[in-house]
Order: C-alpha cells, then structure tokens, then sequence
C-alpha cells in the first residue's frame, strides 16, 4: 500500500501560504475544502512534480498564542495538519522581515516533534541574492530557501527538498489479479469511511467480531495508516484503516478521530469504499465531500445508512429523501440499512461489496460494447451540431477500477454531456455495472486532409 507524501503550509497571516497552495497544486480547486465543524480555512488539495504526486495542506494564518475566539480553532487545526503531515513547509515574509510571531511559530514546531521542517522564505523575488533570508537564521530551522510564490522562482527546488526521501522508486501499478472480478477466491480491500460519530468504528467491530482469522497490522505512515486482513463468512478482506484501530489482545478498539489524510488516502488505496451515514442526522456537507472524493477516484462504493433501527417511519422517509436530494451523484451505488450496533444487515451489505467490486473488475468485451454502442444509436442519435452529426464507430475497454469505455468516430467533441450519460446508462444496465462509476472516453479520427486544405 502506497500513499502520497503530504506537505503542509503553515506560517502567520499574510505570508503568502494561499499563493504557494495554488502554485503547487495548479488550481484553486481543493480535494477538500472548509469541511463544516472540522476544519477554518484549511485546504487540502493534490500536487505533482514529474510523475511524483503529493497532498498539499494549507492552513489558516497560525498565531500559536491566541487565547479565544477565531484564532484559537485556526491554531488548532494547524496543529492538527501539523500532526498529519510528512513534512512542514514553514513559510515567511522576506519583506516584512521576522517578528514574534514567527518565533512562536518556529518554537513550537521543535516541540511538535515533527522530524521534517523546511523553512521558505517567500517573497524574494528581486531582492539581493543572500540578504533576503538571511535574518531567518536565527529561527534554529537551518537553512532558509528564499522562494517566490506569486512567481515561481525557487519552487521546484523547495519541493523536490520536501519529498526528498519520502517518494518511494515508481512502480507500476499492480494487475488485477486473475480470479478478480469473476467471482473467485480474492481478497477484497475495503475502506469504512464516513464523518465522525456515524457509526464507522461500531461497523468495524461488528465485521471483525465474527471471524478473528486476523493475520496483522502494518504501520504505514506516520498516521498509522492501517491495513489488516480478516475472513467473514468464508470471504477475505483487508481493510484499510480510517477510524485510528489499534489492537489490544484479541479485541480491536476503534477510536472514532476523524483524520482527512487518513480518509483520502484509504479511498485511494482501497477497492471498494462503504460509505457510512448517520440515519439519525441530516446528509451533511461533510457526507457530500467524502462521496464526492470517493467518485472523482473512481473507487467501487456501497453506502451503509447506520442506525437505521428505532427510527419511525416518517423519519426514514425524511432520510431516504435527504440521501437522493444531496447524494444523487451516487445513484450508481447500492444502499443499505443497518444497524452496526446490532449486527442488522450486513450480510446484504457485504453481497453488494462483492457485486460493486466485480463491477470495478469487470471485463468488457469489444463485440459487445459495439453492439450495445451500435443499439443505443438505433434507440436515439446524437444531437447534430451545425450541419453535421458526430458519428460513433466501435467502443473498447480501455481500463478497469473504473472500468472505461473508449468510443471512436468522427466529430465525437460535439457529443453532450447528456448523451454521455445516455450512453452510462446503457453501458451500465447492459454489463449489470452496479457499485461503480463508469467512465467513458470520446476518440475522434483524425482527417488526412486536414492538413492539406489548412495549405490551400
């Protein structure tokens, strides 16, 4: 199991943390943004260096003496992205020069026992070669790197520092597995995700309370990012932590912490993502972020409503309706009632794991997915655009976990988004996809006299 290194951004206000955000992940748009009770004005967001790629966390501006109000939630969860991250870019103003604030900040990063702190002196664009951090030495971090984040200049150079040590040598993704997908003997990796206080860690337990056929627990990062394998039902899993497991004697406690890296980089190491909710609570902004991570990944997922017993039948109308309005992005997933508590519908949930995982795997043969493409067209064409119609030829599997579709033809950059989906429904239906996205990909066929008449 590999994860992507993470780097956080601290530093006091106006420094310049937001512009080095979007320069190292080349977007304003975060993975997870403002997550309601958890987080002020921290972003969590993806960057990429060659073929490297890392989270980046930025925070809000740190004042690690702030007494009440505001101040005190940003400073806490500074030092919450603090505790989560590989490394720790601290950032500065060469112009404004060092103040009180920075040496708070400096003190308490040597006591946080974060073993990877780089000091980036921003702002230095234009000023002397030397001058511009050199008063920062005197905050014990060691070397500064004078950078500009509004222009780039020593950007490259501070990041490649940061992951220095931390990126293992690439290799290649492993194939799926002969067996996967088809209905043989394979281990299914499983995330239980959700908010805290939903229920994860009662799930957990209950799926592991049955079957103790336990063969580890593995240490992954410095977030004791866990995988641990278990049987239930004569089916085997390993499930990749997100709810702080930790083992004492034959019985798993989970502590229900709620950690966005932990969350996001289970998702991505995971097959099949369940989604947990809370019956009792309205379908929250933080329930939408997760789901929404868990789509753009492309992961296989099954959405478990928890707590579901007790509930009188108003109340589960009223959740049924909240999961449709805010979650219809996920009409693709299974759902299922539980009560983790008492052990209610799991072994229901646990069958659509094993569909939406050989959903994921599924392989799609191309005489068929052209005879499927061609009878979708008969029912109802594309819509023209100006003169001309886009003209579909063949479509193939070009990839699995999600599966995607690759359609070719002419004119295909025309087709919309509605027909697109169109096309989804009738892949899905026809191949019984259920529990994963599908993904489909238009490849036009280049004209041999485009060229030519671009001469003329």
């Amino acid at each position: 199991m590999s994860f992507k290194p993470v780097i956080a951004l601290v530093g006091r206000p106006n420094v310049g943390k937001s512009t080095l955000f979007n320069r190292l992940t080349r977007s304003r748009a975060a993975i997870v943004a403002d997550y309601s009770g958890l987080t002020r004005d921290r972003h969590y967001g993806e960057g990429r260096v060659g073929e490297t790629p890392f989270i980046v966390i930025d925070t809000g501006g740190f004042e690690p003496v702030a007494k009440s109000g505001i101040m005190v939630e940003m400073a806490r969860q500074t030092r919450q992205a603090i505790a989560e991250a590989d490394v720790v870019v601290f950032l500065v103003d060469a112009r404004a020069g060092i103040n009180g604030h920075d040496h708070e900040i400096a003190s308490l990063l040597r006591k946080s026992g974060q073993q990877r702190v780089l000091l980036a002196v921003n702002k230095a664009e234009g000023m002397m070669s030397g001058k511009a951090e050199a008063q920062f030495y005197e905050l014990g971090l060691g070397e500064p790197h004078p950078i500009s984040a509004a222009h780039g200049d020593g950007i490259a150079d501070l990041v490649e520092r940061a992951l220095e040590g931390l990126v293992a040598p690439a290799q290649a993704e492993p194939e799926a597995t002969e067996g996967e997908g088809d209905g043989h003997d394979h281990r299914i990796k499983l995330a239980i995700v959700g908010r805290p206080n939903v229920g994860k860690s009662t799930l957990i337990n209950t799926l592991m309370g049955e079957e103790r056929v336990i063969a580890f627990d593995l240490p992954g990062t410095t977030r004791d990012a866990i995988e641990i394998d278990f049987e239930r039902d004569g089916k085997r899993y390993t499930l990749i932590d997100t709810a702080g497991l930790r083992k004492r004697g034959k019985v798993f406690e989970a502590i229900e912490k709620f950690s966005v890296i932990k969350t996001l980089q289970a998702i991505e190491a995971c097959n099949v993502v369940v989604l947990v909710l809370d019956a009792q609570t309205e379908v929250s902004e933080q329930d939408a972020h997760i789901a929404g991570f868990v789509l753009e990944t492309g992961r296989a997922v099954v959405v478990a409503i928890n707590k579901w017993d007790g509930l009188d039948a108003e109340k589960r109308e009223w959740i049924e309706r909240e999961f449709q309005r805010k979650l219809r992005f996920l009409s693709f997933a299974k759902v299922h009632t539980i009560s983790a508590l008492k052990g209610q519908g799991i072994k229901p949930l646990l069958k659509s794991v094993h569909a939406a995982h050989a959903a994921a795997f599924a392989k799609l043969s191309t005489p068929r997915l052209t005879r499927e493409l061609q009878a979708a067209i008969e029912q109802q064409q594309p819509p023209r655009k100006g003169m001309f119609r886009p003209k579909m030829r063949y479509a193939h599997q070009g990839g699995q976990n999600p599966p995607l579709v690759i359609i070719h033809g002419n004119a295909l950059d025309a087709i919309p988004d509605t027909y697109r989906r169109y096309l989804e429904t009738r892949f899905r239906n026809a191949f019984d996809l259920a529990g994963t996205p599908l993904r489909i990909e238009f490849k036009s066929s280049r004209n041999p006299y485009a060229d030519d008449e671009g001469k003329k």
